[in-house]
C-alpha cells in the first residue's frame, strides 16, 4: 500500500523532491528498513546521511535529507529539507491530520508498551489498527507512528514516553488523540523529577492534546490521582477511571494468577464480569481494565475485546515466557520469564508477586523446582536509588521466592539486605552473571529475569536459553 508520494511529502514538510517517488513505510534505521520505505536521515550518535547508500541498497524508495553526501547513489530519489528532525515531525502531523482513525495515546510510568500492545491486539479484529513498533514513544518514534497510519485505518494506538520535563506536551499535541490513558504513576525517572507529583503533572500534560469532547482514562489507584483528575477536568474531558479503587468506573475486584494465566473479576456499570488473560501477572490484570475502558471510549466493543485478551501475549522482554529443555537430560525443563526490558520499583514488585505465585515443576527424581529471581539494576531513580533497591527486600513476595541472584552495583544493596537463606550470587555486571548461567537455575525451576534495559540483564536471558533447546509456551 502506498503511504506517501513525493508530492504529498513535499507539501507536508516544505521540502523538495529531486524526482517522483512513492513509499509504503517510514524508517530511520538502514539495518531494519523494509523495501519501499522512506529513509529519514536523522542525526544522533551517528549521522543518518552516512548510511544513504546502505538504505538504498536495502530497497529504500527515497530518503529525507538536509544535504547530499558524496556517496549518494546516482539519481537517487531524495526529499531535500532544511531540518530532517523538524520535517519528520511535520510529516507525522500531516499523517495525523489526514487520518480518519480514532486515536488513543498511552503514557504512564509503567506498562505503556504492554498496554499499547494489548490495545493493538484487541482493536485489530474490530477494525484496521495502526500502532508503533517496539517502544516508539519519543520525539522520533511518535512522528514515525503517526506518519505510518494507513489511509484506511479505523484505529491507531500511539505510545508517548518521556525522560525529562516538558517532553510529553508537544508529542500529545502532535498526536491529537481522541482518548488518552495514563497507566500508572510510579517512582521512575526520579533522576529528572523531584517527586511523584511532578511526574504526575508531566504525564497529565498528555490531556492537553486530547481533542474536544475526548476521554481521559486514569488509574484510580495511582498515586497523585487527584492531580491527573484535575488536569483532565480542567480540559473539559470525560473522565473514566480504572483499577482497584472502589470508586473506579472499571473496578478490579480480584485477579487470580497461575502459570496458565490470570483470571480477572471486574465490575463496571454495576455489572460483574470475568476476563481470562493468557499472561500471568497482577499488573497485566490492572492494565487490561484500562484497555477495556479505552476500547469503549473509542466506540469499539469491550465485550469482544475482553474475549480477545485471552490470546494476548506480552512483547519480548516484558514478561513473556520460554521453556528451556535442558540438554543434559530429556524432559527436564525450566521456565524463563523474560522481563528484562525495563524495571521500576512498582513493576519489579508486580513481577516478584507473579513469580511468588508461580508453580515450579519437578525433576525426574521428584525434587520440586524452585522460584528464582535474577535481577539487574533499576536505573534513573535519583538520589534515593540505593535505598530504593534495599527496600525491595521488605516486599511480602520475597518470602515466597527461594533465591535471588543479583547483578550490578545498585542491586548489591538488595543482595546485602536479603535474608541469608535467600541470598544467591551477586555479580558486578550482567555479562559476568551470564557466564555462570549454568549455576543460576536447574530443572523444574521458574526463573524471573528483570532489570532496566541499561543493566543489560537481557544477556542473562540469552545465556539461559542457550543452555538447551527452547520450546515456546
Amino acid at each position: 500500500m502506498m503511504l506517501w508520494n513525493s508530492t504529498e511529502a513535499d507539501g507536508a514538510t516544505g521540502g523538495k523532491s529531486t524526482k517522483p517517488w512513492c513509499a509504503s513505510g517510514v524508517s530511520i534505521d538502514s539495518r531494519t528498513l523494509s523495501e519501499g520505505d522512506l529513509f529519514v536521515a536523522l542525526h544522533d550518535r551517528r549521522d543518518g546521511h552516512d548510511f544513504l547508500a546502505a538504505a538504498f541498497s536495502a530497497g529504500a524508495a527515497a530518503a529525507m535529507v538536509s544535504r547530499i553526501p558524496e556517496n549518494t547513489p546516482r539519481n537517487a530519489p531524495l526529499l531535500v529539507v532544511e531540518d530532517v528532525e523538524c520535517s519528520l515531525s511535520k510529516l507525522g502531523a500531516a499523517g495525523r491530520s489526514r487520518s480518519k482513525a480514532k486515536v488513543i495515546a498511552v503514557t504512564g510510568s509503567v506498562g505503556k508498551t504492554s498496554t499499547k500492545e494489548m490495545l493493538r491486539h484487541v482493536l485489530q479484529p474490530q477494525g484496521k489498527t495502526a500502532a508503533g513498533e517496539l517502544s516508539f514513544n519519543n520525539h522520533w518514534g511518535v512522528p514515525i507512528t503517526l506518519a505510518q497510519i494507513p489511509s484506511d485505518a479505523q484505529y491507531a494506538v500511539v505510545e508517548i514516553g518521556m525522560n525529562n520535563p516538558g517532553e510529553i506536551l508537544p508529542l500529545a499535541k502532535l498526536t491529537s488523540p481522541d482518548s488518552a490513558i495514563i497507566t500508572k504513576i510510579a517512582p521512575a525517572h526520579l533522576a529528572a523529577f523531584d517527586s511523584l507529583e511532578d511526574i504526575a503533572r508531566e504525564k497529565s500534560s498528555i490531556f492537553a492534546g486530547v481533542r474536544q469532547d475526548g476521554t481521559a482514562i486514569i488509574n484510580a489507584g495511582s498515586p497523585s490521582f487527584d492531580i491527573m483528575n484535575w488536569e483532565a477536568s480542567a480540559r473539559g474531558l470525560r473522565i473514566v477511571s480504572f483499577g482497584r479503587s472502589r470508586s473506579a468506573n472499571w473496578r478490579l475486584q480480584d485477579a487470580r494468577v497461575s502459570s496458565a494465566g490470570t483470571v480477572v473479576k471486574l465490575e463496571t456499570n454495576g455489572q460483574a464480569r470475568c476476563v481470562k488473560l493468557a499472561s500471568a501477572g497482577q499488573h497485566f490484570a490492572e492494565n487490561a481494565l484500562g484497555v477495556l475502558a479505552a476500547v469503549e471510549s473509542l466506540g469499539a466493543d469491550p465485550v469482544l475485546a475482553a474475549l480477545d485478551l485471552a490470546t494476548w501475549q506480552p512483547p519480548p522482554g516484558r514478561g513473556n515466557r520460554h521453556r528451556v529443555l535442558l540438554s543434559r537430560s530429556e524432559d527436564q525443563e525450566l521456565t524463563v520469564i523474560d522481563d528484562a526490558f525495563n524495571a521500576s520499583p512498582v513493576s519489579l514488585a508486580a513481577a516478584l508477586e507473579m513469580l511468588a505465585s508461580s508453580n515450579p515443576g519437578t525433576t525426574l527424581s521428584g525434587r520440586p523446582g524452585t522460584k528464582v529471581a535474577i535481577l539487574g539494576d533499576m536505573l534513573e531513580l535519583g538520589a534515593r536509588e540505593n535505598e530504593i533497591h534495599t527496600e525491595i527486600a521488605d516486599l511480602k513476595a520475597v518470602a515466597d521466592i527461594d533465591v535471588f541472584h543479583c547483578a550490578g552495583q545498585l542491586m548489591h544493596n538488595l543482595h546485602e539486605a536479603l535474608p541469608a537463606d535467600k541470598r544467591g550470587m551477586w555479580f558486578a555486571t550482567s555479562e559476568d552473571m551470564a557466564s555462570q548461567a549454568h549455576a543460576l537455575a536447574g530443572p523444574g525451576d521458574v526463573v524471573l529475569v528483570k532489570g532496566s534495559k541499561g543493566s543489560r540483564v537481557s544477556v542473562v536471558v540469552d545465556a539461559i536459553r542457550k543452555l538447551g533447546s527452547r520450546r515456546q509456551r
